[in-house]
């Protein structure tokens, strides 16, 4: 999907990731997730925002593709760029991926999509962040992470399929002709953490919280190994679990949860809802990301956390 995203004169484009905001009928806690968003979006001006799911609690929702709307309302008006995939909670009531896609759809600052009809999910997709000359210089993969295991011999949460990395390679390829190495420096955004994420926290040194078991699926379907392969994923960007917020480095990709955003949903007393901050630099193969929360505190040297198991030399 091409873009206009581009990076600023000072080289730099930044990101403001909003998870599970759980939106409902626009009742007083939708009203404070709202005033979240607003501050948060006027204290960090981003050039793009990316929703990563559960924007909706859809079963709760009189109007769930109306209740969508209202969630991303406060980035619209703004006129800033946005893009979204979905969680497990947006569609379990009587709407279907695809008829939330096309209420995104309909906002006029939104570059979700689809994605390919033959690759598994809604909501697959690229973007790209150029330079002043159009030149694309990153890529940002947005996957949809599923719902609930469709396998009846495998219990728990959905995982990101065999078609959706087949598809994700050949657009790696695609996108890294002509860069360094072959790989342009890239992100990927989804709503599930990938099981990986259990493994950083178990084994390197993280910063932030997990204040919650990982809720990763139980299957492991290679997404890290080829993100691995391809060398262009500096760092990937999750939500679900709503109390954890932090990140670690696992073979050289940073794994990174953002921070809950929404009211309408469980959280844990003084770990304000906030949201994870993300910027990249032209020609770097690094970011920098912090917190930025409710009460408008930036967070940006959270405390370490060792691992039990380190893993050994």
């Amino acid at each position: 999907m091409e873009t206009k995203l581009r990076f600023g004169e000072d080289g730099t484009f930044k990101i403001v990731q909003f998870t599970d905001l759980h939106w409902q009928n626009g009742e007083k806690e939708d009203r404070r997730t709202r005033a979240l968003i607003e501050r948060v979006m006027a204290a960090e001006r981003p050039d793009l925002v990316v929703f990563t799911g559960d924007l909706i609690y859809s079963l709760d929702c009189r109007d769930p593709k109306q209740s969508l709307l209202e969630a991303v309302a406060p980035v619209e008006r703004s006129g800033t760029p946005w893009a979204a995939v979905f969680g497990n909670h947006d569609s379990e009531a009587s709407v279907s991926r695809a008829e939330l896609m096309d209420a995104l759809m309909s906002q006029r600052h939104c570059l979700a999509s689809p994605g390919p009809k033959a690759v598994h999910g809604i909501g697959n997709y690229a973007l790209t962040v150029a330079d002043r000359d159009g030149v694309p210089r990153a890529a940002i993969y947005c996957l949809d992470s599923g719902s609930y295991s469709e396998d009846p011999g495998i219990s728990g949460y959905d995982w990101i399929r065999a078609d959706q990395i087949e598809w994700y390679r050949m657009q790696s390829q695609r996108l890294g002709k002509g860069a360094k190495d072959g790989a342009l420096p890239a992100l990927a955004f989804f709503h599930i953490p990938l099981p990986e994420y259990a493994d950083v926290w178990r084994t390197e040194v993280c910063y932030g919280h997990r204040y919650e078991g990982i809720a990763c699926p139980k299957f492991n379907s290679g997404m890290f190994a080829a993100m691995k392969e391809r060398g262009d994923v500096m760092g990937t960007f999750c939500g679900h679990d709503h109390i954890n917020d932090f990140e670690g480095t696992l073979d050289g990709i940073r794994l990174c949860y953002g921070r809950a955003s929404g009211y309408h949903t469980y959280g844990r007393w003084l770990f304000s809802r906030g949201a994870r901050v993300i910027r990249l630099r032209q020609g770097e193969r690094r970011f920098e990301t912090w917190l930025r929360l409710a009460n408008g505190l930036a967070v940006r040297h959270p405390l370490p956390h060792k691992p039990r198991n380190p893993r050994l030399g």
